[in-house]
């Protein structure tokens, strides 16, 4: 499971017109599911995500995390986070897991972030065609992997 988070100062996820999902301070998370995909990667990216120290303190160092900000989370599923461009200059998205794989855990994701988390959870729509906007706030990016601690 990869998640590309990013901290921001807002965010919002639009699906035809509307707004479905927004947040003030936060972290977006864009959160790519493949096949080999189990609880414990989910285990690992919401312990991660939450407790990363990437929010600055009073000294100005990166010393705090979502939490300790009261800040909130914009979760979106991200399919293209497995492209394969090896090949050619078309990308293949293969080690993406199909609907039937993601989905659940798509879900269970969520519900495992709103469990753990004191603040705000809120999401895309799984599969939509989805406009997200942000205001990147520092910039702060990071790319986390699962799969860097099996």
């Amino acid at each position: 499971m990869r998640a590309f988070i990013q901290r921001v100062s807002h965010a919002n996820v639009v699906v035809e017109g509307n707004t479905i999902g927004s947040i003030g301070q936060g972290i977006l998370i864009l959160l790519g599911i493949t096949h080999t995909d189990t609880e414990k990667d989910i285990d690992f990216l919401v312990k991660k995500i939450t407790q990363l120290r990437i929010f600055t303190d009073e000294a100005g160092k990166m010393n705090l995390s979502v939490q300790d900000v009261k800040g909130e989370l914009l979760i979106i599923s991200q399919f293209t986070l497995y492209a394969d461009y090896a090949k050619g200059n078309r990308p293949s998205y293969m080690r993406s897991a199909p609907p039937a794989v993601a989905i659940p855990l798509y879900e269970q994701a969520i519900a495992a972030f709103r469990a753990a988390f004191s603040g705000k959870v809120a999401t895309g729509e799984f599969g939509a065609d989805m406009k997200v906007s942000l205001l990147n706030d520092g910039p702060v990016t990071i790319m986390l992997d699962s799969e860097t601690v099996k």
